[in-house]
């Protein structure tokens, strides 16, 4: 069985101060099971289309129920994907773990658009799949499901807390970024 998750949210903020903060979002006071982040691969395609690889090292945590002597090291290693598409203002991120996939694979995509000139919108899928077996697959999905949607939670207050950084260094005219007309 495999267990989904789906949610879309605003940001208000423009979409380019949104895909800028993506960047910028680790580390953050809500991301402390982020470890580490290394760019592996960033360049512009023959169609202006900003594409990033980076490697992510998160700290998860197991339930109680979980056979210990299974997992000696929490620690996972998510690939992230990006696509930055500036004449059509889309932002696409693909993440998946790497390590502990017969456990459970977590695969999310996100798609960032603009939602009007000072909104943006997010809609994220995850898919959670486990292959454990011994009858122990299904509540581990529904684990993953459960620590997704409240690791997301996280990661939108992140953002926001990424995002007021922004706003209040442009205010203050220290870093010179998009700011929308008015007409």
């Amino acid at each position: 069985m495999v267990k989904f998750y789906q949610h879309t949210f605003n940001y208000d903020h423009p979409w380019q101060n949104v895909t800028y903060a993506f960047w910028l979002r680790y580390p953050n006071p809500f991301a402390s099971h982020v470890l580490a982040v290394d760019v592996l691969d960033r360049y512009v395609d023959e169609k202006g289309v900003l594409r990033t690889t980076r490697l992510v090292l998160k700290k998860g945590k197991l339930p109680k129920w979980f056979p210990k002597h299974f997992l000696k090291n929490s620690e996972a290693f998510v690939i992230e994907e990006s696509e930055v598409d500036p004449k059509n203002m889309t932002m696409v991120t693909r993440t998946k773990n790497l390590n502990h996939v017969r456990i459970m694979q977590v695969v999310e995509t996100q798609i960032f658009k603009p939602n009007g000139e000072w909104s943006t919108s997010c809609k994220s899928e995850a898919r959670i799949v486990s292959r454990f077996g011994w009858g122990l697959a299904s509540k581990i999905e529904l684990f993953g499901q459960s620590s997704f949607a409240a690791n997301a939670s996280k990661a939108r207050k992140g953002m926001r807390h990424i995002l007021q950084m922004i706003r209040e260094k442009q205010a203050g005219g220290r870093l010179p970024f998009y700011y929308p007309q008015h007409q």
